[in-house]
């Protein structure tokens, strides 16, 4: 059994582990638990009824959350001519279009939070795959992470403005950051909502019933609330 010490056993006290939350009063109480001197991540974690093994039941996308993740997110480009070109002018933090960047890249220089990638340069970002792959980090067509020179800029400003990506992991689960503790209840809760309307628009084709079973919110390090996952959220912006 883990052993929890005292701040989060103080913060678990607060949470009816038995009870259904609403997501309002969930976002109030995650804001009410938080155990950690810095600004802390609201995590949304859910528990599906797929099959990562089947392909049909795949589930892969991205969603621009309105308010933002809170935090300065750092982009790195794998471009070439046109496409690097674009990505400095849109703001990217870090091109990587010569070889030594790209060696710096192998060796570990991961001082970034999304990479994106131009199609011909996909080639090359290939061979970076176990240094990126680990790290959730590998662009990809799925994600909105390979794009073209044209959608450079667009690529670039939402991910600075709050894109993310959700996936199964092979567990089954769906685990996902919409903001701070900072953020007020309502923004907390907007952002929630575009996410869980965004999951349940990218049902795969091989999904039966009620394809989330169960869902919490939680803390950096903090205690899950569990919230209703039939829950129809109304009157956010």
């Amino acid at each position: 059994m883990t052993k929890h010490g005292k701040k989060y056993t103080a913060a678990a006290a607060k949470v009816d582990i038995d009870k259904i939350y609403s997501s309002r009063e969930a976002m109030a109480i995650a804001k009410d638990t938080t155990i950690t001197k810095f600004d802390s991540t609201v995590e949304v974690h859910m528990r599906t009824t797929l099959d990562p093994r089947q392909s049909d039941q795949q589930i892969r996308d991205v969603v621009v959350l309105p308010h933002g993740l809170g935090k300065t997110v750092r982009v790195l480009v794998f471009a070439q001519g046109e496409g690097a070109a674009a990505a400095r002018a849109a703001g990217a933090d870090l091109v990587a279009d010569d070889d030594e960047t790209m060696k710096q890249i192998e060796g570990g220089l991961l001082d970034f939070d999304v990479a994106i990638s131009t199609p011909d340069a996909m080639g090359k970002v290939g061979r970076l795959g176990r240094v990126l792959g680990p790290r959730g980090l590998m662009p990809n067509p799925k994600a909105g992470t390979v794009v073209s020179a044209q959608d450079m800029e667009r690529a670039i400003k939402e991910a600075k403005a709050g894109r993310v990506e959700f996936r199964l992991d092979k567990t089954a689960n769906i685990h996902v950051s919409i903001g701070k503790v900072s953020f007020e209840v309502d923004k907390l809760l907007a952002n929630y909502a575009t996410l869980m309307d965004a999951v349940n628009k990218a049902r795969p084709a091989g999904a039966k019933g009620n394809f989330i079973k169960r869902i919490s919110i939680a803390t950096t390090m903090g205690p899950g609330i569990k919230v209703d996952p039939s829950e129809h959220i109304e009157g956010v912006e």
